[in-house]
């Protein structure tokens, strides 16, 4: 029998759909996409792209601790973008977040995004 938690934290948005923000099984962490929305108004912060992606790491940090873990718990990383030019900011940012050995992880681009973010990320956390 499994051992599945629903993880839930207001420091990260509410879900905006029939989804949790996590689910944790045992040891895994099955981390929800997080878009760049500020957890207190709900609506998208404002600013330039790197602004954007550093909410959602922000956003995916606040639900691992919720899961009693952290970023560098993730041991994968999608990252969805409307626009791989922005890739190589993903790259600076993301390297403000987890240091070496780094997850592994995916880089999609996509056509659109909810609430028409430009950046999501959702991950698998172990700990």
């Amino acid at each position: 029998m499994t051992n599945k938690a629903i993880i839930h934290t207001t420091n990260a948005p509410a879900a905006i759909g029939t989804y949790s923000q996590a689910i944790k099984v045992n040891n895994t962490t099955y981390l929800s996409g997080q878009i760049p929305l500020d957890p207190k108004t709900m609506s998208l912060v404002e600013g330039d792209f790197a602004t954007q992606a550093h909410q959602v790491f922000k956003n995916l940090r606040a639900v691992c601790e919720a899961a009693n873990g952290s970023l560098a718990d993730i041991v994968k990383l999608n990252i969805y973008l409307t626009d791989l030019a922005n890739f190589p900011i993903v790259n600076e940012v993301m390297a403000e977040y987890f240091n070496q050995p780094y997850p592994a992880r995916a880089a999609i681009g996509v056509s659109q995004l909810p609430k028409g973010a430009v950046i999501e990320a959702d991950g698998v956390m172990v700990v």
